[in-house]
């Protein structure tokens, strides 16, 4: 077991986070629990500012806010000066309630409404990442009635395929992303965008290639592609184009084969790339921006469970079941994501079994582990599932109407709530009866006692 960010174990052979007892924190809080390494994911975020600004001090490291958002995540992002990505309203929203610079915003979304264009524009976002031709012409409308220039850039497919899952590869030409690279259509989008819309100003490109990259290559190739197509724009309308986003996607270690690359060498990979293709293609080097969120965020998380029931099958498995599951994390359902964890109460003592820890929800499928070596579990032992920061609280759920797990930030010894758990009253909160349901009690049981007599 490889022990992540702040991790340690004390004499107890308890696991600490932060230096908070992940036993105490499932005790005090309850379980599930996320848990969030404070100190963790600002290091991962300065490790990013760094190593950029060491090769371009002018490049800008932009938080994709989708692998996890919540206020005190913002203000952690805003302080460790990065910027933020947000792709949709209620991110947005999100994000300028706690405070966070405007300016410093961009905004993506394949399917962006006029409702979330014009919170965009009336709140003065730095940047609307431009999806299709449909959201640009909306785009300049919008600007147009609000007497307002919109800042953007053009989202393009340079066509390149990652070794990653289907569900998480963006850059290919068959993706509902983007313009495709060098299309008719492509080119038409930058003249419209560069010339023909007063409301708009066109600043430069971006791409995004996938999710949970390993591989350096493919971002090399992105970087050349998009520059080619730069130079292609400048010889034939002699456009300028300032900005170059490529987005995000380097992978983290969920398990012991994982071994991701550093910032630093995705760094070095990107701005030696750019600053040497610029030089042959005679372009000037534009500012580069990079969009990583599960690289910040991902391994700064833990999630705690509590052990409740064990099955042996024998000679097949033994299962564990906890009290979460699928609804709190829902990726190894949809990405068959491999996971690995330990008992946070018996951290110290030594792998005796190999068990499936198995979620409470109404699924088959609901596996969280699989075939993980632990010391011999028990009912009552707390489950600690590492690398869970990015993806789970973004993409949970109340299937099976479980409510969704707090989250707390560890720091230096203390803990802080940053999400309220959940209550039964949540679940029901929006629920409403029409009137022509909403008898009373006493009636409906009347009502089923004449039932009853009458049959």
């Amino acid at each position: 077991m490889k022990l992540r960010g702040t991790m340690s174990i004390d004499h107890r052979g308890h696991l600490l986070i932060g230096g908070c007892d992940t036993v105490e924190l499932a005790r005090q809080y309850g379980t599930p629990l996320y848990v969030i390494d404070e100190a963790a994911l600002r290091e991962k975020a300065r490790e990013y500012r760094r190593a950029f600004h060491h090769y371009m001090p002018d490049s800008e490291v932009i938080y994709a806010g989708k692998a996890l958002l919540t206020s005190a995540i913002c203000r952690i992002i805003d302080e460790e000066q990065l910027s933020l990505d947000v792709v949709s309203g209620g991110e947005l929203y999100t994000a300028l309630a706690a405070g966070f610079p405007p300016e410093r915003i961009y905004f993506h979304g394949n399917n962006k409404s006029p409702a979330e264009l014009t919170m965009a524009v009336t709140k003065g976002v730095g940047r609307i990442v431009v999806d299709n031709l449909h959201e640009l012409r909306l785009l300049q409308e919008i600007a147009s009635i609000h007497g307002a220039e919109a800042k953007i850039l053009l989202r393009i497919t340079p066509g390149i395929k990652t070794n990653t899952h289907a569900y998480i590869q963006t850059g290919q030409f068959d993706s509902k992303f983007g313009f495709p690279l060098g299309s008719e259509e492509t080119v038409a989008a930058v003249e419209w965008a560069a010339r023909r819309m007063p409301n708009i100003r066109l600043m430069g490109l971006h791409c995004h290639i996938g999710s949970q990259v390993m591989d350096l290559m493919p971002f090399r190739l992105a970087a050349e592609h998009m520059l080619r197509f730069a130079a292609e724009l400048r010889a034939r309308m002699g456009l300028k184009l300032a900005e170059l986003d490529l987005g995000g996607g380097l992978g983290i270690r969920y398990h012991e084969g994982d071994e991701p690359p550093t910032p630093a060498e995705y760094a070095q990979v990107i701005c030696q790339t750019v600053t040497a293709l610029c030089r042959e293609l005679g372009l000037e080097v534009p500012k580069i921006m990079v969009e990583p969120g599960r690289s910040i965020v991902g391994e700064a998380g833990t999630t705690l469970y509590t052990v409740g029931a064990i099955k042996d099958v024998p000679n097949v498995r033994r299962y564990v079941a906890v009290d979460g599951g699928m609804a709190d994390n829902p990726r190894v359902a949809l990405y068959q994501a491999v996971y690995e964890a330990c008992l946070a109460n018996k951290a110290a003592e030594e792998a005796a079994e190999v068990v499936t820890i198995a979620g409470r929800c109404c699924e088959s499928g609901d596996i969280l582990v699989r075939e993980v070596m632990l010391p011999p579990v028990e009912p009552g032992d707390i489950l600690a599932v590492f690398s869970t920061g990015a993806y789970n609280y973004s993409m949970a759920s109340n299937y099976n109407h479980l409510p969704r797990p707090a989250m707390v930030l560890v720091y230096e010894g203390k803990s802080d709530v940053i999400v309220e758990r959940e209550t039964y009253e949540d679940l029901i909160r929006l629920d409403r009866i029409p009137p022509r349901l909403a008898v009373s009690q006493d009636c409906a049981a009347g009502g089923s006692k004449s039932a009853a007599a009458a049959r």
